[in-house]
């Protein structure tokens, strides 16, 4: 009777260990599961729904109701200037268009400085920000950095002409041929007749055209009929301020200008000459000049 009590305790012992044992088998594979299926899921990421174009638009191009779409973008990362609503996008309703600034791919978002206000066409006026004016600059091969302007770049403007005396053996100050730094950061927006900034061929320009204020324009045309202006293209990342530059025939050269030695003032003496026979007789009288 001990015998059959003893096989007994041991075979429940057994299968309450093998229960336990398919028990932590089977929590362990669910935990399993439930991180796989946790790893692969999508993160929750907050999106709104932006314009994107249907296909590869041009400069000059129309884009109309049928150019663009909707498409959902993650809200963190949103570009400045995107069109969430057709009332952003189209202000004027759809019948009235924004033209293309600059090409855009399949799927690129649209922004507002890829395109003009509704209704305007491209053009000069359409690249003027609030309180700029126009101002043309003649350029040639080597003013206008042989060629490789593009609208939308930045540049230096110097300006090479003459100033004061050219005596350089007296000069103090800049004198002759001088070369300053007049205007730092000025945006181009029209080489030639061409205002588009997807352009990628070489032209050697003969005028470009830059978005300054006021006063800079009475600055520059004064400046450009009474020397030459040369432009230095400014890099795309470039955020440095120029310093004042301003360079002479003294500077370039490295001569030192020499002091003028001021003579002491020679007392001035009158006399009068009288002849007696072959004498000459010299008598000193008062200056009167």
């Amino acid at each position: 009777m001990r015998l059959v009590f003893g096989l007994v305790l041991m075979l429940g012992l057994g299968l309450a260990g093998f229960a336990v044992y398919m028990a932590k088998s089977y929590i362990q594979g669910y935990q399993t599961q439930l991180a796989l299926e946790r790893k692969q899921r999508a993160p929750n990421i907050e999106t709104v729904d932006v314009y994107v174009v249907t296909r590869p638009v041009k400069y000059g191009e129309p884009l109309d109701k049928t150019a663009v779409r909707l498409a959902a973008f993650p809200k963190e990362t949103l570009p400045e200037g995107a069109f969430t609503s057709p009332e952003d996008l189209f202000p004027q309703g759809e019948d009235t268009p924004r033209t293309v600034l600059r090409g855009m791919e399949t799927n690129e978002i649209v922004l507002a400085v890829k395109v003009t206000e509704p209704g305007k066409a491209v053009g000069i006026t359409s690249q003027l920000e609030r309180g700029m004016r126009a101002f043309a600059i003649k350029v040639d091969v080597t003013s206008g950095v042989s060629g490789f302007l593009r609208p939308g770049d930045t540049v230096d403007i110097y300006w090479t002409g003459s100033v004061g005396s050219s005596d350089l053996r007296t000069a103090e100050n800049s004198r002759g041929d001088v070369t300053k730094l007049i205007e730092t950061g000025v945006k181009l927006i029209a080489v030639d007749q061409v205002t588009n900034s997807d352009m990628t061929e070489t032209t050697i320009a003969r005028t470009v055209t830059a978005a300054v204020r006021p006063q800079q324009v009475a600055a520059l045309a004064q400046a450009q009929s009474s020397g030459r202006l040369s432009l230095s293209l400014v890099g795309a990342l470039d955020d440095t301020v120029a310093e004042a530059v301003e360079v002479d025939q003294t500077r370039l050269l490295g001569i030192t200008a020499k002091a003028v030695e001021k003579q002491a003032p020679v007392e001035e003496s009158c006399t009068i000459r009288t002849r007696r026979g072959a004498e000459v007789i010299v008598t000193a009288i008062p200056c009167t000049n």
